[in-house]
């Protein structure tokens, strides 16, 4: 079976070069770069994306050309542990076999219906995810900027439909040192001056607190609590450096915002599925957010995927029209994320890092690494 995928993964690869051959390079050498690119070195390869691509990451000088599980191989056949996981795309590993069996059978069917018409995997999809998470309803989208942009629209027209906010008024609180994506909506709710420099006018609406500070939020609410429709926030930060709330935090999140009828939105694109050792972060502490977000290992590092969950209250807001994405909900994705679901169901992964890690989210320093391990460890990360 093994051989089999393998030989329809390499037909996939090698049909998608084809198409790619020729079309938007950066320069007329590029096709024939293409077609030698087993041979590239770490440094040819880097010196090309620096010539071609945007610079708009500064990326650790290293170069991944193979992964399986958490190892990581590059050009010149150093081998490397995955420690980021793809900033929690891959909790799953890189390049599960189930996955990508899901993958190349889904492509080799249909890829893309486009949400004009139904297709045979969405639905799937969309009952298991919300089954295994709790919520009536979801909405999806592709990456976990548009699911934050998703939840954001949908926390308005809430407001506005439910709540009853006079028209434009509509406010949402986040937190300083949060990161919930890079598109101008998102960026507005940021406190960090390099996410928003250059980038004016930001979006208007937006009021900001201190993570983790029970208090500053219970303040904000009693001022502006009439005209706030969310509270958006990670259960963990992660970009401001892996910022843990103190215990209590999140309860008392969860009673302030039913107290002011104000939507809970949980962003867990890095911190859910299994990646702290519960299916979602805000599990720690027991408590049903309004709306969570997901995506990152949704898709297993495979596609892109991201969904919203909300009850039919909240979901049915949107109608036909306001909201929506080509690719989201696209077969291939559709079947790509239920297999890793399944993954992560089926092998156990949420108890598997209470077995092997510590209980709770890493708090310590990693251990010493072994001397003889020093070296590969460390040489790209100079």
């Amino acid at each position: 079976m093994a051989t089999a995928l393998a030989k329809r993964g390499a037909g996939l690869a090698a049909a998608l070069a084809a198409l790619a051959r020729g079309r938007g390079m950066c320069s007329a050498s590029a096709p024939a770069a293409a077609g030698r690119a087993a041979a590239l070195s770490s440094e040819e390869l880097m010196r090309m994306e620096r010539d071609c691509s945007a610079h708009n990451y500064h990326p650790i000088p290293m170069v991944f050309s193979k992964g399986e599980g958490s190892h990581i191989v590059d050009p010149e056949g150093n081998k490397y542990i995955d420690f980021l996981s793809a900033y929690s795309a891959v909790n799953q590993g890189h390049c599960h076999p189930k996955v990508l069996r899901a993958l190349i059978e889904q492509a080799e069917r249909l890829t893309l219906s486009s949400r004009a018409f139904y297709n045979d995997k969405f639905p799937i999809f969309a009952e298991y995810l919300t089954s295994m998470f709790g919520y009536d309803m979801m909405l999806p989208m592709n990456t976990g900027a548009e699911g934050v942009e998703t939840a954001i629209k949908l926390a308005r027209k809430w407001g506005y439909e439910k709540k009853k906010i006079p028209k434009n008024e509509a406010m949402l609180v986040s937190c300083c040192g949060c990161f919930h994506g890079r598109t101008l909506g998102v960026i507005s709710m940021s406190c960090d001056n390099d996410a928003t420099r250059g980038f004016g006018p930001l979006v208007p609406g937006h009021l900001k607190v201190d993570f983790g500070d029970i208090d500053g939020l219970k303040k904000v609410f009693e001022e502006h609590g009439d005209r706030i429709c969310g509270f958006l926030f990670e259960p963990i930060q992660g970009e401001a450096g892996v910022v843990i709330p103190p215990d209590g935090y999140l309860k008392a999140v969860r009673d302030l915002c039913s107290k002011h009828n104000i939507l809970m939105i949980a962003d867990e694109i890095q911190t859910g599925i299994a990646r702290t050792g519960r299916m979602l972060a805000c599990d720690w502490e027991g408590i049903r957010p309004d709306m969570v977000i997901l995506g990152k290992a949704l898709g297993a590092g495979v596609v892109p995927v991201s969904a919203v969950l909300a009850d039919k209250d909240i979901m049915l807001c949107i109608r036909p029209g306001e909201h929506g994405s080509t690719f989201g909900g696209n077969p291939l994705a559709s079947a790509v994320a239920v297999a890793s679901l399944k993954v992560v169901r089926d092998e156990c992964l949420v108890e598997s890092k209470v077995r092997t890690g510590v209980q709770g989210p890493v708090t310590e320093g990693p251990a010493e690494i072994p001397s003889n391990h020093k070296r590969s460890a460390r040489e790209g990360f100079a």
